[in-house]
């Protein structure tokens, strides 16, 4: 079966515990005041908006991989992943200052409008901020409390809550990386490299693979396996994320085109057209880089540059390679479960094959 089918399939599956879930925390913040109940409301909202829910899939056909047998527990304790990429993207888009995530408006926007219309003496871009900044860390509570609460051996569970931790701690200095780079305004591909590994592949695919396999009970030899076959998928993940960012529409970004370019992300495409580009082309593309009112034929002339300096296709073929490696180290680990291996393979050829 197809690998996104099989994804779609999960998230229909997945989306009935998230709701219960979220019905028993409402409840429950119903129960200390209303600003809780707005902001478990405001969570639900925000992660029931959209997304493809790629990490608790991969956590999920990690554990069958790994010859776990326990389905729907394995399906509702994949929900802690889900709930740990929620309380990081809250805090990525206040640092990027995006004001739409999955097509709705993001969380610390949400606050702001709330103190515009509420607090006419606040400041309410840092009403907005400080608010949302709090409500992600309250998803992060949820995260730690479905692995805390999962029904399976407590050895287990405490090892995955370990893991847990382990990649939050590996993500949060990737996210550092980015902020300095595009402070710094300049960065090397070996810096490039680094923060994709760290930000995107350790919370993508390794930590959910790796997730999954504790809870099936597996030694440290499968874990190193599925790391060879994780990292490079998760960098060409992130590479093909960057180009969306650059080529991408509003209604498949679910947030404005050229968002990226506006916040003056340094990326492989920045990076690599700075350095094979002409005089000409460097200057064009330094000057558009960060430009906060940049227009759509500006924005254009800035996707010209990425194709005329060869950098898109740098970025191609190189997401290529490291998605064909993956698949070469993914074809050494002995999986029997056919649906997991089908959707673990499949999910590479995806990454590769993403339309923008």
């Amino acid at each position: 079966m197809d690998a996104l089918k099989l994804l779609s399939d999960y998230r229909k599956r997945l989306h009935p515990y998230l709701e219960r879930f979220f019905d028993e925390k409402l409840k429950q913040a119903r129960e200390i005041n209303a600003i809780s109940e707005e902001a478990v409301a405001m969570i639900r909202g925000f992660t029931m908006a959209g997304g493809k829910r790629i990490r608790p899939a991969v956590m999920y056909y990690g554990y069958l991989a790994a010859g776990g047998t326990e389905y729907e527990k394995m399906v509702k304790t994949s929900m802690s992943i889900e709930l740990a990429h929620n309380f990081l993207l809250i805090h990525d888009d206040i640092i990027d200052n995006d004001e739409l995530r999955h097509g709705i408006k993001t969380i610390h926007e949400q606050y702001k409008e709330m103190a515009q219309r509420m607090f006419f003496k606040t400041d309410s871009v840092h009403f907005g901020n400080s608010m949302a900044i709090i409500t992600g860390d309250m998803i992060a509570s949820m995260s730690n409390e479905v692995m805390f609460t999962a029904d399976f051996p407590p050895e287990y569970v405490v090892k995955a809550l370990n893991k847990l931790q382990q990649v939050v701690y590996a993500t949060i200095p990737g996210e550092m990386v980015d902020v300095i780079l595009e402070a710094r305004g300049k960065a090397t591909e070996k810096d490039i490299m680094c923060m994709y590994e760290a930000k995107t592949a350790r919370y993508t695919f390794e930590g959910p693979l790796h997730l999954g396999a504790i809870l099936a009970k597996v030694n440290d030899d499968i874990l190193k396996k599925f790391t060879d076959y994780a990292i490079p998928l998760g960098i060409a993940f992130q590479i093909r994320d960057d180009i969306l960012g650059v080529f991408g529409k509003q209604e498949k970004l679910g947030k404005p085109i050229g968002s990226d370019i506006i916040e003056g992300k340094q990326t492989i495409l920045v990076v690599k057209a700075l350095e094979m580009g002409t005089k000409e082309q460097r200057k064009i593309v330094s000057r558009l880089l960060g430009k906060k009112d940049i227009s759509e034929s500006e924005i254009e002339v800035f996707r010209n540059m990425i194709r005329e300096t060869g950098s898109l296709d740098y970025a191609h073929d190189l997401s290529e390679k490291l998605v064909n490696r993956s698949l070469e180290a993914f074809s050494a680990i002995d999986i029997r479960h056919k649906e997991s291996k089908n959707f673990l393979e499949g999910i590479a050829h995806f990454i590769i094959e993403r339309q923008y």
